[in-house]
């Protein structure tokens, strides 16, 4: 199984981390052949670009490029579906959520080496533009249009109540590692609703690559397993949770589901 550990990530791009992820989830992910597509995308995009006077001009143009006339776009009517989280599917239908959208327009600034990047925005994946001399703008990476600061409040809003407002640490760079643990985040969740379980138990797996021991991805793990009715495995995960986490507002349920688990396999006391 591919080991999800800082060390293999930081020398990739997010596209590329994001396709190791693919391919580590999905066995039947042709990973050679979408990195293949991507480089013929760079290709076409850089011809496009040789014409532009200046770098702002290339940007602006890239843009164009990616959203308009080769159709890239947020999906808004299933944007929960785990599709929208793989590469390979984005890169075959064009449509996907800001984090998969944003690691394939990145990919191709790098190529063009344009300053963009991504931060450390909570809601969704938020890409940065910087030019010299210049106040940073913020690039919705789900529809291409740049956003400002009181949406960006708003979207924080949204998620952390009303009095959440954009620190520093929010528009600091991210690094792809953290990025990756997030977008496999998406994932699991995602193949957790859409009762796609073998996939979500994967997901479980190589996260605990990154986080090994972590109670919480633990605990996720044994409701996986409690869903593929591996009950064994499934009570020594919520088992270990409650003991590490006794005051987690969710350990009563945990022991409820643990007593459930015996009650269907009760141990026999010689």
């Amino acid at each position: 199984m591919f080991q999800l550990l800082d060390e293999n990530l930081e020398d990739l791009s997010l596209v590329e981390g994001a396709l190791a992820l693919n391919s580590a989830i999905d066995s039947e992910t042709q990973r050679e052949q979408l990195t293949a597509k991507l480089q013929e995308m760079c290709i076409a995009a850089e011809q496009v670009l040789a014409g532009e006077i200046n770098d702002e001009k290339r940007l602006e143009r890239l843009i164009q490029l990616f959203y308009v006339e080769w159709g890239y776009q947020g999906d808004i009517y299933t944007y929960f579906n785990s599709e929208n989280a793989f590469i390979s599917h984005v890169l075959e239908s064009k449509k996907g959520i800001p984090v998969t959208l944003g690691a394939i327009f990145l990919y191709l600034c790098e190529y063009a080496k344009l300053p963009v990047s991504a931060i450390n925005f909570p809601t969704q994946l938020v890409l940065k533009v910087e030019w010299e001399g210049k106040e940073d703008l913020y690039l919705n990476p789900f529809d291409g249009q740049y956003i400002n600061a009181h949406l960006m409040t708003a979207w924080l809003i949204g998620y952390g109540g009303p009095l959440a407002k954009i620190l520093p640490i929010h528009l600091e760079k991210i690094d792809n590692p953290t990025l990756i643990g997030r977008l496999l985040a998406v994932i699991k969740t995602a193949c957790i609703r859409e009762k796609k379980f073998s996939f979500a138990l994967t997901c479980s797996d190589l996260a605990l690559t990154m986080v090994p021991d972590d109670p919480f991805e633990i605990r996720d793990r044994g409701l996986i397993y409690q869903q593929l009715h591996c009950n064994d495995a499934a009570k020594n995960d919520l088992t270990y949770f409650i003991e590490q986490c006794p005051n987690d507002p969710s350990a009563m349920l945990m022991k409820q589901q643990v007593q459930l688990l015996l009650e269907q396999h009760p141990t026999v006391l010689h």
